[in-house]
């Protein structure tokens, strides 16, 4: 068995290549990472409601709501998508395809005149 890892080509080296390929990617967390994720984002979902409620800010609430629903997008995608513990691949695809996103509503809005380019 201990042979396995030291041969060159065949299933041994597939064995080794799998094994450095985990040892990039970072470990999941346990059940208590995850629970203070979700209170973090019932805080943050708290803040979103005061914030709306506040007369203080109505000037600026979009881009606090905006900046509130992105942070906690950012953590739903990163933890319980576990983008932040696959493969580097995965994550630049999934950015590829929200940044295209983002992009394409843009230029819809702006096309409408919903948005001042």
């Amino acid at each position: 068995m201990a042979q396995l890892g030291t041969q060159s080509g065949g299933a041994g080296s597939a064995v080794v290549a799998e094994s450095h390929r985990h040892s990039r990617e970072r470990s999941h967390p346990g059940p208590g990472i995850y629970v203070l994720v979700a209170v973090v984002l019932g805080v943050v979902t708290l803040l979103e409601v005061w914030v709306f409620y506040f007369e203080g800010v109505r000037q600026v609430i979009v881009p606090i709501l905006l900046a509130l629903s992105a942070a906690k997008f950012a953590l739903v995608a990163g933890f319980y998508m576990h983008l932040r513990f696959d493969s580097p691949i995965f994550r630049r695809l999934f950015l590829v395809g929200i940044v295209t996103a983002i992009a394409i509503y843009a230029a819809v809005l702006a096309m409408f005149g919903t948005i001042k380019a």
